[in-house]
């Protein structure tokens, strides 16, 4: 086998978890993308304009408190009958967003079909002026749309790349915790020897005595000058001999 061939498969051994997740990742992704639902976005523009010149302060902060009513009910209600959904249906379809600098409202709407979604945000829009003009003497600003909403060429969501690289990133997150986990297993140490059983006694039972006299006698050395002990072989030839001279001095004094 090739010296390149062997990289790879080594390669491919080690890092098979990324090269299997992160296809997968993006494929998923894309059939995501393939069979959702698509979603239209439409924006609709209305601007605060303060009666008296100069206070241009002011117009910003009612433009920031109007954003806000621009999903409660009073606001939702006349719009919810105009375009014939709930309350409860447009409120989650329509919300309004402000700018910290400028007296401007924007009203995003959203809708499974791009008139779906232009019917949301004008009818908000035109609700919200009414609501706000209708005590304009009081607050000292009057609301007047800007822009009406604009009819979405292409859908918001799904959104076929933002959607695979999601799948794609998915992906690598997986793999990548395979990796980690194959490793701590591969590492892993094996199982350790615990200590070895002990054998129970009864209480108050005392343990036996170790028989060390033999050790002890070996290893006590002798004190000079006394006479060697025979070995008992030799002790036994000695008794032996001695006992068959004396028979022998017996039978002669016969």
């Amino acid at each position: 086998m090739s010296e390149p061939r062997r990289s790879a498969r080594s390669l491919a051994r080690r890092w098979w978890p990324l090269l299997l997740a992160v296809p997968l990742g993006a494929a998923g992704g894309a059939g995501y993308a393939a069979v959702a639902h698509p979603s239209y976005a439409a924006n609709s523009y209305v601007i605060v304009v303060p009666q008296n010149p100069g206070e241009n302060a002011t117009a910003v902060n009612f433009a920031q408190a109007y954003g806000r009513l621009a999903g409660q009910p009073q606001v939702l209600a006349v719009a919810a009958a105009e375009t014939g959904h709930s309350r409860t249906r447009l409120e989650s379809l329509v919300h309004g967003t402000t700018s910290p600098d400028a007296p401007m409202i924007e009203i995003t709407g959203t809708g499974g079909r791009p008139q779906e979604a232009v019917e949301a945000a004008d009818a908000v829009a035109r609700s919200l002026v009414a609501f706000a003009n209708a005590s304009s003497k009081e607050t000292g600003v009057r609301l007047v749309p800007l822009a009406p909403a604009a009819e979405p060429d292409r859908p918001t969501t799904p959104s076929a790349q933002l959607d695979v690289a999601v799948g794609g990133a998915a992906g690598l997150l997986i793999g990548a915790l395979v990796m980690t986990t194959r490793r701590r297993g591969g590492t892993g140490s094996g199982p350790v020897a615990g200590p070895l059983p002990t054998t129970l006694r009864p209480r108050g039972e005392e343990p036996p005595a170790r028989d060390d006299a033999p050790a002890e006698r070996a290893a006590k050395p002798e004190e000079p000058g006394a006479p060697e002990r025979p070995a008992r072989g030799e002790k036994s030839e000695k008794s032996e001999r001695s006992g068959k001279g004396e028979k022998a001095a017996a039978g002669s004094g016969r």
